[in-house]
């Protein structure tokens, strides 16, 4: 008698015969994205510098990469590319971004290369776009209520980011009201994920700037902590919920991709549980003020499709792990060692 197991058929793969492209592919979340869009059965196009340069390694060794992964060289600024890249594409994953507040560096490629990535999208007759924005579109606002979560509907505040100097938070606001106006304009299937800073594994041979924000109080290069609050989440959930929104048909608008927040204080204390041998700081640079506390923010619309967040505990461990097993990070002996050796 067949068992169960043999007579159920196995459901076929969601991205079985589909092609979609993936901009900034060697990045911190589009390495994970592509890891998961192969894993579903699409075949993926990433769009890199250079297809040929090792950094792009971590890549071609991933499972399915072999048979269903092309990279292509192609440039923000250059629409001819973009089009070249995303002819006859499915879907379009637009993840490349510098991450700056470099003004030079950080506004043009930002918001003139995602109108490119838009324009070259409706050109081609793509069917749906999800692009990677930020946080930093959403909660940058003097005049928001702070005892009200911030969501979908909250916008940064452009004047607020330009005065302060937050070039990041600015120039990927203009980015993303860029590129819905043009999806208006263009009858584009558009989807936005706002991830807030995001931490977990490294695909890529490289620190990220959001990794060395954890790395920084490790080394002993930060000697005290400031006094801020930051909202955190895995590098696996924000590539999950791309795809996610990018597969459930009724998807629509802006999707916040975060899990918990933290005090830098609290977020050094964690740390130093898990790995009390790193010379971690324990003071706040601020003694006078109170600690700062985070905005309120809601990731309901993201577990609605199915979201399951990874615990910041957990994010963190496998950071600093992924750091140490990269050759980023030097193993140090544990702290009851160290003690043992002061005292002989």
């Amino acid at each position: 008698m067949p068992t169960a197991e043999a007579t159920t058929p196995v459901p076929a793969l969601s991205g079985q015969g589909r092609t979609v492209c993936v901009t900034g592919a060697g990045g911190f979340i589009a390495s994970w994205l592509v890891k998961r869009l192969l894993e579903k059965g699409y075949t993926v196009r990433g769009t890199v510098r250079s297809p040929v340069d090792p950094k792009n390694d971590h890549l071609r060794a991933l499972d399915g990469a072999a048979d269903r992964l092309v990279l292509l060289r192609a440039d923000l600024l250059d629409p001819e590319s973009l089009v070249e890249a995303f002819s006859g594409c499915d879907g379009v994953f637009h993840a490349a971004s510098p991450v700056t507040d470099d003004p030079e560096m950080m506004i043009e490629p930002a918001i003139r290369g995602t109108r490119y990535v838009m324009m070259a999208a409706a050109d081609t007759g793509v069917k749906r776009v999800v692009f990677t924005s930020s946080i930093g579109t959403v909660y940058m606002n003097p005049y928001r209520d702070p005892n009200k979560p911030v969501d979908d509907t909250c916008w940064s505040d452009l004047e607020y980011c330009k005065n302060t100097q937050n070039w990041y938070c600015y120039a990927k606001t203009v980015a993303e009201q860029g590129a819905w106006e043009v999806a208006r304009k263009r009858g584009l299937d558009l989807i936005v994920v706002n991830p807030v800073l995001v931490l977990g594994p490294l695909l890529q041979q490289t620190v990220n700037a959001s990794t060395d924000h954890v790395m920084k109080y490790l080394t002993g290069s930060a000697k005290t902590y400031v006094n801020a609050a930051q909202a955190y989440v895995h590098v696996q959930d924000v590539a999950e919920a791309h795809v996610r929104v990018y597969e459930a048909r009724d998807a629509h608008g802006r999707y916040i991709c975060a899990e918990s927040t933290l005090h830098r204080g609290e977020l050094c204390r964690i740390l130093v549980k898990l790995f009390p041998e790193y010379p971690i700081p324990t003071k706040c640079k601020d003694e006078v003020n109170p600690p700062v506390i985070g905005y309120k923010f809601t990731n309901q619309r993201l577990k609605d499709l199915g979201v399951d967040f990874v615990p910041v505990l957990q994010c963190l461990y496998e950071t600093v792990k992924s750091l140490q097993e990269k050759g980023m990070l030097p193993v140090l002996p544990p702290k009851d060692d160290q003690d043992q050796l002061h005292k002989s």
